[in-house]
């Protein structure tokens, strides 16, 4: 019976911890996910950047599996290059070990504290501060997990049976590491099965050599539940969960036979006997990413190699079932996934002429017009598909929808064509002339340009969530948008009043990119309309105060 009940309360406490890793994901995602997405992926320009970007999101994330699988969708949109999202991963393992290794430090007793705080700040009523208040709730029942899962481990110090099992695995090192492995993956949290390894260490029931190589499962356990998860998704993305794996598992066989030694060096430093696993965890983590990053550009190649391109064509929608145009509610569901991947192909072609407009490169360029070709053609078909389903009967809510997300599609398509008719030939003539503009205007237009995709990124989130306060947010930026063209327009006439050599030269250039990223920000805010206009706070002209 007591057994049983010690059973009970460690696997409560697990569950617990768990609970609380999910609660921090979610909460970070709602008050931040459209700044991290973006931090994430403007961050991966260099290598030093990407390692800090994937130690960041995965510090305020709680998770290297959500920080793999938002890395490997980038990677997909081609926003991110296969080298950095490796470095991005590497950083990403870094970040977990960190955060272990600060749940380590007994600052249990601030749970009840940090969870007060938390419901006050979810209480406050906006979703951002309800997103902080739920992560806030979710640190502290990690902090308190902690407090029991040291209390549900205190009658293991005198149980025979666990004494034996220890042994056993004591005596069998790959066994040890196969079965930290199968915790990680089964909680799928490296972090989780390093805690439970923490509480077990406390007892004084593992030996130093035995709680490396738990620590070493837990590692490889931790990289498999991003695999599985993009099993499903593009060769592109499989690569990314996949390099990791290998990455983590070259680094296990390696430093399997070594774990004695580790063990050794590690009990003669200064170090509290008590911490050896998150400092095994730590070590092991910032010795694998420092070793492990000069052979990313490798890495790619080979799992290049591993998981070639589909052959299948790009153009076919993914999502657009006609089975499904019986029950609207999935049909509807289906078309708005199809467009959010018309959104993906536009964000990619925005990223093309912004690093073509930085780098005066035109070979960014190419892929330019076959994406935009992809965009007319998966519009088209959302379109068909969804005067399909209008055939069909619609209630009042779903006719609403089904408006919101064609409206959508038909602005992104609309975007498509500004960028390939409207920015591609100026881009492509400063390339081949080797144009160059003022610094004032590469500051102003670079500026512009970041703001641009930030807002499209935003507008995924708002057509997705229907967030009132991200669409409120989205529409003061328009305004913003608006002044910055205009500002930006009259410093160019000054620059060419003042006979600037470099202005001159790319005066029309300038005025019309400039002209063309108002246009494509103007649809891009579209999609907050409907939610203004549900609310009551979009006016039909801004005539109506003079009125």
């Amino acid at each position: 019976m007591t057994s049983t009940i010690v059973m009970i309360n460690l696997f409560g406490a697990v569950a617990l911890l768990l609970f609380g890793l999910a609660q921090v994901k979610d909460g970070v995602s709602r008050a931040f996910g459209a700044k991290l997405r973006t931090g994430l992926a403007r961050g991966t320009r260099s290598g030093l950047r990407s390692f800090l970007s994937g130690f960041v999101a995965t510090i305020a994330l709680q998770s290297s599996t959500a920080t793999a699988l938002m890395v490997a969708s980038f990677v997909e949109r081609e926003l991110v290059k296969p080298r950095m999202a490796q470095i991005v991963l590497l950083g990403a393992n870094v970040g977990t070990a960190v955060t272990a290794w600060i749940v380590a430090t007994g600052i249990e007793w601030l749970s009840p504290l940090v969870i007060l705080a938390g419901i006050v700040l979810y209480r406050s009523g906006s979703t951002s501060r309800q997103g902080g208040g739920t992560a806030l709730i979710g640190i502290g029942l990690m902090l308190l997990s902690l407090h029991l899962l040291s209390s549900a481990t205190e009658p293991m110090r005198q149980s025979p049976a666990l004494a034996a099992f220890i042994g056993l695995l004591d005596n069998a090192w790959p066994v040890a590491l196969a079965f930290s492995a199968g915790i990680a993956f089964i909680s799928s949290s490296s972090l989780a099965a390093v805690v439970l390894i923490l509480s077990l260490a406390s007892t004084g029931i593992l030996s130093a050599g035995l709680i490396i190589v738990l620590v070493l499962g837990a590692n490889l356990g931790g990289a498999i539940p991003p695999v599985v998860a993009s099993l499903s998704g593009p060769p592109s993305a499989k690569r990314v969960t996949l390099g990791n794996l290998i990455v983590r598992a070259i680094g296990c066989a390696v430093a399997l036979p070594l774990a004695g030694y580790g063990a050794d060096i590690l009990q003669m430093l200064p170090l509290p006997a008590t911490k050896l696993p998150v400092d095994a965890h730590l070590g092991f983590n910032l010795i694998l990413a420092t070793l492990a990053w000069p052979f990313s550009q490798l890495l790619s190649r080979w799992t290049l190699h591993l998981i070639p391109e589909d052959a299948q064509p790009d153009n076919a929608p993914k999502y657009l079932d006609s089975g499904e145009l019986s029950t609207p509610v999935v049909a509807l569901a289906n078309a708005t996934r199809e467009t959010l991947g018309i959104g993906d192909l536009v964000e990619r072609m925005l990223m093309r002429v912004s690093d073509s407009f930085e780098t005066n490169d035109p070979s960014k360029l190419k892929d330019v017009p076959s994406l935009e070709k992809r965009i007319d053609s998966l519009q088209q078909e959302v379109k068909i598909y969804l005067s399909k389903l209008g055939r069909q009967g619609l209630t009042k809510e779903d006719s609403a929808r089904s408006l919101v997300v064609l409206d959508y599609a038909i602005n992104l398509e609309h975007i498509g064509d500004i960028i390939e008719k409207g920015l591609l030939p100026p881009l492509t003539k400063k390339a081949s002339l080797g144009l160059k503009f003022s610094d004032d205007g590469v500051e102003e237009l670079t500026k512009l340009f970041h703001i641009t995709t930030d807002n499209l990124r935003i507008a995924q989130t708002i057509f997705v969530t229907r967030d009132f306060n991200l669409a409120r947010q989205l529409m003061d930026v328009k305004v913003e948008v608006r002044r910055m063209e205009k500002r930006s327009s009259e410093r160019h006439l000054e620059r060419l009043r003042d006979g600037r050599v470099d202005s001159l030269q790319t005066s029309a250039l300038h005025l019309d990119i400039l002209r063309d990223l108002k246009r494509i920000n103007a649809h891009i805010v579209s999609v907050a309309h409907p939610i203004m206009q549900e609310s009551g706070l979009l006016i039909e002209s801004r005539l109506r105060d003079a009125e």
